[in-house]
C-alpha cells in the first residue's frame, strides 16, 4: 500500500448482480413477501417517516402559517427558496461520505452519527420556529426554516446511504417500499395533522408537536445497527490511478497534498468509479435516470388545476387524494418491492414506466368526459398513485444498485438530483401546453414523454443479456 492510500474511503463488498442492477438470485412469492418482516426493512419505514416529516413544514404548511400571520404573498413566495437546499444536497454529500464526526461516529458509526446530528438540527430548528412569532420576527423564522431544510436534506443523504449499505440489492425494493410508506404517512402528519393541531390550539403548538415527533427518527437510529463495510478489490484497482497521481506530487507542501487527496477521494473518484464500472452503458444509464420520472413530474404540475377546472371542490380532491391516493400509493409501493425481490430490478422498472405512461392516458380520458363524477376522479387518482408507487419502489432500488458503497452518499445524491432536473425544467412549460392545446392533449403528451425511457429500458434489458467484457461488474 502506498503512502497516499489513506485517501481511500471504505465500501462494502456485496452481492453479485448484472450490470444494470438486477440481482442474480430470486425468491419465490412467499419468501418475497416475508422480506417485509426483516428488522432493517421495518426500521426503514420509521426512517422514511423521519425523512418525510420536515418537508411540508418548510413548504405548504409553513406557507399556511405565514398567511394566517398576515405575511404578504410576495414574502411567502420568497420563503419557497428555502427548498432549494434539497436540490443542492450533492454539494455536501462528499463530506458526509468521507468525514467521520468526532464523537457520534465513534459511538454510532459514520452513517448513524451523521443521521443523529441531522435530526438534532431538525429538532432544534423546529423548536426555534415554534417559539418565534412570524409577525414580529420574520427573519428569525427564515433562519430556523433554513436550518430545518439543511438538516432535512442532510438526513436524506445519510438515510439513503444507510439504506443502500444496510441490505443486499434484492432487498432494496422492499426497503424503498417501507421508506415510501413512512414518508407518505409523515407528510400526512405534517400536512393535515399540523392543520388539526393549529385549529385546536395554535401554529406554535403544531410546530412543537412536529419537533417532538423527530424523536421517532432518533430512537430508530439508536435501535438500528451500522452497516458492515469493506472495500472490494475492484475498487482498489480503480483507485490506483489516484494513488499514483498523488505519489507523483509527493514534493508538494503537505497542506496542498492533503487538499488534493480529499478532493480526489471525495469528488473525482465517485465519478471515475461509475464510468469505469459501467463503461459504454454509463451514458445510457444516466439518460434513463434523468427521463424515468419525466411523465410523472410533468403531469403533476397541472393535476390540481385540472381537478379544479373539472368542477371538483378542494375538499373532494383532498379527501380522495388523502384516502384512496395514499392507500393506492402504499399498495403500489409494496407491490413494487415484492416484484423487485421476485424478478430483479429491471423488469419491475420497465413495468413501472409502462404503467406510468398508461395511467396518464386515463387523465386524458377524464378530460373528455362531460361532468365527471367522483367515481371517475377516484379511479383516475387511484390508478395514477398505484403506478407511481410501484415505479417509485423499482426506481429507488435501481438507483441504489448503481452506487458503489465506497461512495454511496455522493453517487446517490447525484442520481437523485439528476432524476428530477428534466421534469422540473419542462414542468415550467406545462401551463403553456394546456392553454394552447387543452388538458386532453396535454395528458397525451405526458404519456408520450414516457415512451423514450420505455424504449431505453427495453434496450438495456436486451444489452444485459449479452456479455460485455468491457464492463466491470459493479462493486457492492
Amino acid at each position: 500500500m502506498t503512502s497516499n492510500s489513506e485517501f481511500r474511503v471504505v465500501g462494502r463488498a456485496g452481492q453479485s448482480k448484472d450490470d444494470g442492477g438486477s440481482v442474480n438470485g430470486r425468491r419465490n412469492w412467499r419468501d418475497a413477501l416475508a422480506t417485509y418482516t426483516q428488522p432493517r426493512v421495518i426500521g426503514m419505514g420509521f426512517l422514511g417517516f423521519s425523512s418525510g416529516l420536515p418537508f411540508l413544514l418548510v413548504f405548504s404548511t409553513l406557507s399556511a402559517w405565514l398567511t394566517t400571520a398576515g405575511v404578504s404573498k410576495t414574502t411567502i413566495g420568497f420563503f419557497s427558496w428555502i427548498g432549494l437546499t434539497y436540490s443542492i444536497k450533492f454539494f455536501w454529500a462528499p463530506v458526509i461520505d468521507r468525514l467521520p464526526l468526532p464523537i457520534l461516529s465513534r459511538l454510532l458509526g459514520r452513517r448513524r452519527g451523521w443521521m443523529l446530528l441531522a435530526q438534532i438540527g431538525l429538532m432544534a430548528g423546529l423548536f426555534g420556529m415554534a417559539g418565534t412569532d412570524p409577525a414580529a420576527n420574520l427573519e428569525q423564522i427564515a433562519w430556523f426554516g433554513l436550518l430545518v431544510a439543511f438538516s432535512s436534506a442532510t438526513q436524506d443523504v445519510t438515510i439513503d446511504a444507510w439504506r443502500i449499505e444496510a441490505v443486499a440489492d434484492d432487498l432494496q425494493g422492499t426497503m424503498a417500499a417501507t421508506y415510501q410508506a413512512g414518508y407518505r404517512i409523515a407528510m400526512l402528519v405534517a400536512g393535515a395533522g399540523a392543520f388539526y393541531v393549529a385549529a385546536a390550539s395554535s401554529w406554535s403548538m403544531a410546530y412543537y408537536v412536529m419537533a417532538a415527533l423527530v424523536l421517532v427518527g432518533m430512537i430508530t437510529v439508536l435501535v438500528l445497527g451500522e452497516p458492515d463495510k469493506s472495500i472490494t478489490r475492484d475498487t482498489e484497482i480503480r483507485e490506483q490511478w489516484a494513488i499514483d497521481w498523488l505519489d507523483a506530487r509527493a514534493h508538494q507542501p503537505d497542506w496542498l497534498r492533503g487538499l488534493e487527496r480529499w478532493m480526489i477521494g471525495a469528488v473525482a473518484c465517485p465519478f471515475w468509479d461509475f464510468f469505469a464500472r459501467y463503461g459504454r452503458q454509463a451514458l445510457l444509464i444516466l439518460v434513463i435516470v434523468s427521463l424515468y420520472r419525466l411523465a410523472e413530474i410533468t403531469l403533476g404540475v397541472m393535476a390540481n388545476p385540472f381537478y379544479l377546472d373539472s368542477g371538483y371542490t378542494p375538499d373532494q380532491i383532498a379527501s380522495i387524494s388523502k384516502i384512496f391516493g395514499l392507500l393506492m400509493t402504499l399498495t403500489g409501493a409494496g407491490l413494487g418491492g415484492v416484484l423487485v425481490v421476485r424478478f430483479g430490478i429491471l423488469k419491475p422498472l420497465l413495468g413501472g414506466a409502462i404503467l406510468t405512461a398508461a395511467t396518464n392516458l386515463i387523465f386524458a380520458w377524464l378530460a373528455t368526459v362531460h361532468d365527471p363524477g367522483l367515481g371517475a376522479l377516484t379511479m383516475t387518482i387511484s390508478a395514477d398513485n398505484l403506478a407511481n408507487g410501484l415505479a417509485g419502489s423499482a426506481f429507488i432500488a435501481y438507483l441504489s444498485s448503481l452506487t458503489n458503497t465506497a461512495y454511496t452518499a455522493t453517487q446517490y445524491a447525484l442520481f437523485s438530483s439528476l432524476m428530477t432536473l428534466p421534469g422540473k425544467f419542462l414542468g415550467g412549460f406545462t401551463g403553456w401546453v394546456v392553454d394552447h392545446a387543452g388538458y386532453a392533449w396535454f395528458f397525451i403528451d405526458t404519456s408520450i414523454a414516457g415512451l423514450p425511457v420505455i424504449a431505453l429500458l427495453i434496450w438495456l434489458i436486451y444489452v444485459e443479456r449479452e456479455p460485455s467484457p468491457a464492463t466491470t461488474e459493479p462493486d457492492r
